[in-house]
């Protein structure tokens, strides 16, 4: 019997399967960031290779009983270390064909329909799409410094000015207290804390804005209103680009800022049917690491070396 691995890195955390050739899922697990654009490559491959091991090692299986491994990393384009995550995959598994993707291709791959556009907001956010005839569309995508507009990351920072704000005016707030007791700390030390490290600081708090925005926070369920047409917008340049308005297709979300608060998942899609009356939203049809653990599956008896394009 043969084994897989696929994967799904990203800016917060990175999700493996373990699957036999059969298509059975042996094993989960996670780990920490593996994007290289937002954190070093070492510590990239590193939460990759951990997220890995913690699987085969719940089931009692080496490196040795990998043939193939196949998965997506968020920011391994901008980073161009696709090659360099090859190269330490293949010597980590030597007896596996190494099928190494960016986030977006193994995602949009992911919906199984043509035409079809995805959006990921996680920690970063970017929408793409493709057409009946192939032809591909993207919007985002490029990080926090170029613009990650709607990610968790986005929200985060907005969320700290707004009460950064709110604090210059000597204003009491439930959603600041509620940062502070999650870092334990005051608010100029939370400042400390996010020009040392926003990647680590922003996106957790996110959760903390859906959770008070869920409770009745005007100003929170605003921040997520003003993330869900951020999202909208990159999705009407994807449809026009690629003529769908009309057309019916499948809008896929994914990421973590989804499916938190009805503030940003119905404004969105409530924006979406205006943009394209005919899509139809809804959630990918399978993680895409257990997509990716599927695919490897699929290329055990191929020479194809690359999935997910």
């Amino acid at each position: 019997m043969r084994h897989v691995l696929g994967f799904d890195g990203g800016g917060t955390k990175t999700d493996c399967v373990l699957m036999d050739e059969t298509g059975a899922i042996l094993s989960r697990a996670r780990s920490g960031p593996s994007n290289p654009s937002r954190v070093p490559l070492d510590s990239a491959y590193a939460a990759l290779v951990e997220s890995m091991d913690k699987a085969l090692e719940s089931v009692g299986k080496s490196a040795a009983d990998i043939a193939g491994v196949c998965g997506a990393i968020a920011g391994a384009g901008l980073a161009r270390a696709i090659p360099e995550f090859f190269r330490r995959l293949q010597l980590k598994f030597p007896n596996a064909t190494i099928f190494p993707s960016t986030d977006l291709s193994m995602a949009l791959s992911a919906t199984g329909e043509s035409p079809s556009v995805l959006v990921i907001a996680g920690t970063g956010s970017v929408a793409i799409g493709r057409d009946i005839s192939g032809t591909l569309a993207r919007e985002g995508g490029l990080g926090p410094i170029l613009g990650d507009p709607g990610s968790a990351y986005d929200i985060g920072r907005k969320a700290v000015v707004m009460e950064w704000r709110r604090s210059l005016k000597g204003e009491e707030s439930y959603l600041r207290n509620e940062i502070l007791a999650l870092f334990n700390c005051n608010w100029v030390e939370l400042q400390d804390q996010i020009r040392a490290n926003p990647d680590d600081v922003l996106p957790r708090i996110f959760p903390l804005v859906a959770k008070v925005a869920n409770e009745g926070d005007e100003s929170a369920r605003e921040l997520l209103r003003s993330a869900a047409e951020d999202l909208a917008e990159m999705v009407e340049h994807v449809v026009e680009r690629l003529h769908l308005g009309k057309d019916s297709f499948f809008l896929a979300k994914t990421g973590g800022a989804f499916n938190r608060s009805a503030h940003l998942d119905d404004h969105f899609d409530e924006l979406v049917r205006k943009i394209a009356p005919n899509a139809r939203i809804g959630a990918l049809p399978r993680p895409v690491a257990e997509f990716a653990a599927q695919c490897a599956v699929n290329c055990l008896d191929s020479p194809v070396r690359k999935v997910g394009s």
